[in-house]
């Protein structure tokens, strides 16, 4: 479904700095993508390559999220009722598909929101007991 490499995370984005990069999980990736979409489409309505663009800003350069990633997400998000798309033609004169997030979608943000709440909280506890400080 998704490539692994796709996904890097950059450890050092500053220009002029070497960059390690972390390849981050497909399935780590895919989990998070529907209420990252879904936090961006909630401060407003947004079309494809601004949400690639403020997934990038909202990671501090590290997620670079592709077109092939992006939209079957969106797509699936427009099937299930949690967004729905409209055509828009832009300042440019450019037609865009433009997505709003819906009260289902509202919703099904803050039931993600809950849920990355307790993996998060699991994790931090166990790795703050399991591993020593700074590993």
């Amino acid at each position: 479904m998704y490539k692994a490499a796709r996904y890097a995370l950059r450890l050092d984005p500053s220009p002029g700095a070497s960059v390690d990069v972390m390849v981050i999980n497909k399935d780590l990736m895919a989990a998070s993508s529907t209420p990252i979409v879904l936090a961006i489409l909630a401060e407003g309505d947004s079309y494809g390559y601004a949400i690639l663009q403020r997934v990038r800003e909202l990671s501090g350069g590290h997620l670079e999220w592709t077109d092939g990633m992006l939209y079957p997400v969106l797509h699936r998000l427009e099937r299930l009722g949690h967004v729905k798309a409209r055509w828009k033609v832009a300042e440019s004169g450019r037609r865009r598909k433009y997505y709003r997030i819906t009260s289902g979608g509202r919703a099904q943000l803050a039931e993600e929101r809950r849920q990355w709440q307790t993996v998060d909280s699991t994790l931090r506890g166990i790795w703050s007991a399991a591993l020593p400080q700074g590993a």
